[in-house]
């Protein structure tokens, strides 16, 4: 974020859209990145090394003085990453957003204890958090994406490839480090191992295949989601 920020001329603020994490480090994000003049997303990011782009397209939000652009990316980001904190930590974010060089973000927790524990590992993973406000709310809200590609997942993907996935991700095996390996997540399903990793391969490259189609670095219609 910092790198975009850096390049891209007058950032006034990156909103992630959509995220989920992808392996080994890598984050899929959708981004809508306003600034003060427009910009070549291409030319920003051509020469990043921890940041790929995929998809960019200009969008209309908030003031038309202020263009908008939205991004999607393979992110390598550095760990910690303040998003994956959140979800460690079994906080729900409904927002997450970087503007003047400082993170805001909304998350629900169910307790607030859960909330105590998710502050203090941000502070100390970053050196700084601030509390600005505290709600009770009925529902949770919306998480980023609000289910986009979930949706089209389970309409896509197999039977197999989805249980494949939901158990992988349920069981860790998406962690940074991963709580379970191949053989645990095989064992679970009473599966061969090299069952387990075709289904996963196909279950990927689906996936892949989902959030990339028709993306050529122009403009195009996919989102992503975490």
């Amino acid at each position: 974020m910092s790198q975009l920020t850096d390049r891209a001329p007058d950032v006034r603020q990156i909103e992630f859209e959509n995220a989920f994490y992808a392996d080994e480090g890598s984050w899929i994000e959708s981004l809508l990145v306003t600034s003060g003049p427009s910009f070549d997303p291409a030319a920003v990011t051509d020469d990043l090394s921890r940041v790929e782009l995929f998809h960019h397209e200009r969008v209309t939000v908030g003031p038309a003085d202020r263009p908008t652009h939205r991004m999607t990316v393979v992110a390598h980001e550095p760990y910690p990453f303040l998003l994956g904190e959140i979800l460690r930590g079994n906080a729900i974010p409904n927002r997450l957003g970087l503007q003047t060089g400082r993170f805001d973000s909304v998350v629900t927790v169910k307790q607030w204890d859960a909330f105590r524990a998710l502050a203090d590992r941000i502070q100390n993973r970053f050196g700084r958090f601030e509390l600005l406000s505290v709600n009770q709310v009925e529902t949770t809200g919306e998480a980023l994406g609000s289910g986009q590609l979930g949706r089209v997942l389970r309409n896509e993907l197999s039977p197999d490839q989805l249980t494949v996935l939901r158990t992988a991700h349920r069981m860790g095996y998406f962690e940074v480090p991963r709580a379970a390996s191949a053989d645990d997540i095989a064992a679970e399903l009473d599966i061969a191992q090299s069952t387990l990793s075709e289904r996963l391969r196909l279950a990927e490259h689906q996936l892949f295949d989902l959030v990339f189609s028709g993306s050529d670095g122009g403009a195009a219609t996919d989102d992503t989601e975490e």
